[in-house]
């Protein structure tokens, strides 16, 4: 296991974190996964035994039962708080209450307060803003993720899911105020998704942010188990039942069946290959994976051990690229020229 700094924060984190959407199971999460203690707490072990030191939850998942099993885990397998980077969230809707959800400061400081007591933790290492919240100015998440960092009560603070021109706006608040930033970026990322690229992960890299990819077997349909002659995993898998997130299926049978190829030469799966490939990208700190059983974490994890050879890249690259959109592929257009003279000045 490799660990990398997150962003220019000093922190360590591995180049793997593990991801407990899979516990609990109420309403739409149980197409997800259902793990309870005793399992979930096999999978933690692993996971630690196998050199993770970042784990990553959310309040939302099945509505705290997630934080919940996750704070029993630590205490269950007695592991060492010091040693552990744990991450969670605050955004969606807890509740029927018009203020249980939001990023309200009214929100976020009850989130907080619930999720360290479903922990049992006296303090969140990273926590992310789940979403955009279009009834809350981003001027006042801010200040009230500045003064929920100033209690002691968060390390960090991250962001999930707003575009880039908002994550940098928050930022110029932030800095014009000398409020804290944000230090870390989650973001949907795969071989079947690489909308990131055109400005999230730029932002993170010019920014110094620590980007972690969610999804990165883009919901299962990376896993080697859906093909053009196999649309239905048919064995709980929860693309059958929960269809998300949205991608170019035809493309992603493309990317599937050069994967299997890959996989071939290595001696390892599509999904191993897949874990691999994001791993591998630029901008990457940590990549979120999840698991069902021990076996799938088990293979997750061998992921770190696939080397790809240059071909291998140009391959995976072509077929899961996408056309550059608008203003994108005019900056390549124009910009072509004076980034190439600078490229040739840093030689």
């Amino acid at each position: 296991m490799q660990y990398n700094y997150l962003g220019n924060t000093g922190l360590v984190v591995s180049e793997l974190c593990f991801g407990t959407m899979t516990f609990g199971g109420e309403g739409m999460w149980t197409a997800i996964g259902e793990q309870q203690q005793e399992e979930a707490d096999k999978l933690i072990k692993t996971s630690i035994d196998a050199g993770i030191n970042f784990i990553d939850t959310a309040n939302v998942y099945s509505f705290g039962q997630s934080e919940t099993i996750l704070g029993n885990s630590i205490k269950n397998l007695d592991l060492n708080r010091n040693e552990l980077v744990i991450a969670t969230k605050a955004r969606g809707s807890m509740g029927d209450d018009h203020n249980n959800e939001g990023l309200s400061r009214f929100h976020i400081f009850n989130s907080v307060n619930k999720s360290l007591k479903r922990l049992q933790i006296d303090h969140i290492d990273i926590l992310y803003v789940h979403g955009v919240d279009s009834g809350t100015p981003v001027r006042e998440i801010m200040r009230s993720l500045n003064d929920v960092v100033n209690s002691g009560k968060v390390r960090y603070i991250g962001v999930c899911n707003w575009p880039a021109w908002m994550v940098m706006k928050a930022q110029g608040i932030a800095r014009q105020e000398g409020w804290h930033e944000f230090k870390a970026m989650q973001y949907f990322y795969s071989l079947s998704g690489r909308d990131a690229e055109d400005a999230l992960i730029p932002l993170a890299e010019s920014e110094e942010l620590g980007f972690m990819p969610w999804s990165p077997l883009a919901g299962g349909f990376l896993s080697g188990k859906y093909t053009r002659d196999n649309e239905k995993a048919g064995d709980g898998s929860r693309r059958d039942e929960f269809d998300f997130p949205p991608i170019d299926k035809e493309q992603a049978y493309d990317i599937v069946e050069v994967m299997e190829f890959i996989a071939d030469s290595h001696g390892a799966t599509v999904a191993e290959v897949a874990l691999a490939w994001v791993r591998v990208q630029s901008g990457i700190t940590s990549t979120i994976i999840g698991a069902k059983n021990i076996e799938q974490l088990e293979s997750n994890l061998s992921s770190i051990d696939i080397a790809f050879t240059e071909e291998e890249l140009e391959k995976l690259d072509e077929i899961s690229a996408t056309p550059d959109r608008y203003p994108f592929w005019m900056e390549n257009f124009q910009d072509t020229d004076r980034r190439l003279k600078a490229e040739e000045a840093e030689d």
